[in-house]
């Protein structure tokens, strides 16, 4: 998703004049984190630019046969607004939950502080003993068919020039002085110059960077996702619940989506998608029957394995240009947040590449150099 967002948006630059080449290691994407995402978004963070960057997403999903040119084969992508609800058990959550809300209403978004009482005027189907307050927002805030701007970017990409090629970067040369990458060495044994190499592989992030001699601290992180049947349906839609137990809840069509991580949440193998069958009998299940008790009767549907491209340091994106290698660009390390910032950052990576600095949204707290020194860029509002 990320890397077909930046090959698109350099081409609908009119100041980029060059060529652009995506290598993909799995054309068919059947391991990809983009193949396995729960495609939703929100404006619910606790930092500007992350709630800035979705809504730039959620003007380019409700806008995109306008962004992609006006081309009529473009469907329209509907974004189902049944927002996220942040459930609070504790004083402290509940306060930073209030200091969201009003940064978050200040920049534009829809989001309301609600007490137990509010939230079951409205949600009459939860068990809300333990809680405090919630936070919840049903403004351009919800599910959207994600994996049709990742298809449309890809075609018309391909389209304007951008050639994708089924391969593998094994390895990379440097320059003399170590300052810029010269070219890249492919799985195939063919070596290809560049002028400019942007690291889009996901949770193979680190891997790529190490051919550079970078560290970045981003690895496969698994996360499950879960569908069910309810025997009772909700008479209304779900919104997307964070549940204080860090397992979420959402309406999914007919059906409903749950997920969450493994109780010990180690780096895996990147080829490790193997599930656990007792957590969800063990775990899932009977939370989500405590919280809503007409989840008491529910049927296991469907259930697999993703991975995040998960940055140990902070949770937050690793965006722009390395401090040394300086045509070595960085979209990494998104931990479960890319497909829902890709529109963002593929533009702005776009720009920089264009023009050497970002022209619309300042993504430079995203930047490197906070890695390097190892300084965390806190964001309270984390899955």
């Amino acid at each position: 998703m990320l890397g077909s967002s930046v090959a698109w948006f350099l081409t609908d630059s009119p100041d980029f004049q060059g060529s652009v080449l995506v290598v993909e290691r799995d054309p068919s994407y059947e391991f990809a984190s983009t193949s396995h995402t729960n495609s939703c978004i929100r404006q619910q963070f606790s930092t500007e630019i992350n709630i800035k960057v979705s809504q730039f997403g959620v003007d380019c999903i409700q806008n995109f046969r306008e962004y992609m040119g006006g081309d009529t084969r473009i469907p329209d992508i509907t974004l189902q607004s049944f927002g996220y609800l942040y459930l609070a058990d504790t004083e402290v959550f509940a306060q930073t939950l209030q200091e969201n809300q009003k940064l978050q209403s200040r920049l534009g978004a829809g989001t309301k502080y609600m007490s137990p009482d509010e939230i079951l005027r409205d949600y009459p189907f939860y068990q809300l003993d333990d809680i405090i307050g919630a936070n919840h927002n049903r403004v351009n805030e919800g599910y959207f068919d994600g994996n049709t701007m990742f298809d449309w970017w890809k075609r018309s990409a391909r389209e304007r020039g951008v050639e994708f090629l089924s391969n593998e970067v094994v390895s990379m040369a440097k320059n003399t002085a170590g300052t810029r990458v010269t070219s890249v060495t492919l799985k195939s044994g063919d070596v290809i110059s560049c002028g400019t190499v942007v690291n889009a592989s996901g949770p193979r992030a680190a891997v790529t960077a190490r051919m550079l001699d970078i560290d970045i601290p981003v690895e496969p992180r698994k996360r499950f996702t879960f569908i069910f049947a309810a025997e009772t349906p909700l008479d209304r839609d779900l919104p997307l619940t964070i549940d204080p137990s860090g397992i979420h809840v959402r309406t999914d069509g007919a059906y409903y989506m749950a997920g969450c991580k493994p109780d010990e949440d180690p780096a895996v193998a990147f080829d490790d998608f193997a599930l656990d069958h007792d957590i969800w009998e063990d775990k899932v299940w009977p939370i989500l029957a405590t919280r809503i008790p007409q989840f008491e009767a529910i049927k296991l549907v469907n259930t697999w394995a993703g991975h995040y491209a998960y940055n140990t340091l902070d949770q937050n994106a690793i965006v722009g240009p390395h401090s040394e290698v300086e045509n070595f660009i960085f979209v990494n390390g998104f931990s479960g947040h890319g497909f829902q910032q890709s529109p963002a950052m593929g533009r702005g990576v776009a720009e920089w590449i264009t023009h050497g600095a970002y022209q619309t949204l300042d993504l430079s707290p995203f930047g490197y150099e906070r890695v390097a020194k190892g300084e965390k860029f806190i964001e309270k509002a984390v899955i």
